[in-house]
């Protein structure tokens, strides 16, 4: 595996949940993306275990655990640098014990990786195809954007392997697309079940979509209230239901 240059190419800061996080200045940053979807999976009533397809630099496992949504995390990445970079920030967090990374392309994920199937596993899988959009000078970021090492496809198909019946997949994604996600989840014997639409403010149109299948389950798909992220076109402040989840509290959290 290769080891990054830590002084020279990364920078470390504190982020939300007062975790440490190491990124890479030319790589992709921890975004509102991660965020959200940490706080669209529920907390967890028992114990959990999971699984990260794409883990990147490890932000969403990292908050998945800090606030008890799971026990222990298998993450898949790809890219050396980012799977090195992953492992570094589970040990700065003290979180190595319960946070296993695979250098590991999505498609050959296999339940006896983790021990057997897992109860839930999350990604922010790519959402550009190959060629579309405008291209990024960096590799690092053209694979974490394009559909590089597997489509929405594989990606599904990778958390049904993974996932027990009954298990959850949870994901966020862009509104665009939902037919092309709605497709893979079917092919992968996976039900939508929730979905939030995300948008900038009433009246934009949505920007993001968060979903959560469910493996082995019928139909019936609850569409959530939308998330606001300010009130309005001019709001300088985040919407109440925003800053609940900057906070650390679970999407549409009572209390």
């Amino acid at each position: 595996m290769i080891v990054p240059d830590f002084e020279t190419q990364t920078t470390t800061d504190r982020v939300n949940d007062d975790l440490i996080l190491t990124q890479r200045k030319n790589g992709l940053k921890f975004g509102t993306d991660a965020l959200l979807l940490a706080s669209f999976v529920p907390s967890a009533r028992r114990s959990l275990t999971a699984a990260e397809l794409g883990s990147g630099t490890g932000i969403l496992s990292l908050l998945l655990l800090s606030r008890g949504k799971t026990a222990r995390i298998f993450c898949y990445e790809i890219q050396p640098e980012y799977a090195a970079l992953t492992a570094e920030n589970a040990a700065d967090n003290g979180l190595s014990d319960r946070m296993r990374v695979f250098c590991r392309d999505i498609r050959e994920a296999s339940p006896a990786d983790c021990g057997g199937e897992v109860d839930l596993v999350v990604s922010n899988p790519p959402y550009l195809a190959v060629g579309a959009g405008l291209p990024s000078l960096a590799d690092e970021k053209n694979a974490a954007r394009r559909e590089v090492y597997g489509g929405i496809g594989d990606f599904s198909a990778a958390a049904a392997r993974l996932l027990r019946t009954g298990g959850s997949f949870f994901l966020v994604y862009r509104p665009e697309r939902l037919a092309a996600l709605f497709d893979a989840l079917r092919a992968a014997s996976l039900s939508p079940k929730r979905m939030t639409l995300v948008c900038e403010h009433p009246g934009a149109a949505p920007s993001l979509l968060l979903l959560e299948a469910k493996k082995g389950a019928g139909e019936g798909l609850e569409i959530t209230r939308p998330l606001f992220l300010r009130d309005g076109p001019d709001a300088e402040r985040y919407s109440a239901d925003a800053a609940a989840i900057y906070g650390g509290k679970t999407m549409f959290e009572k209390g």
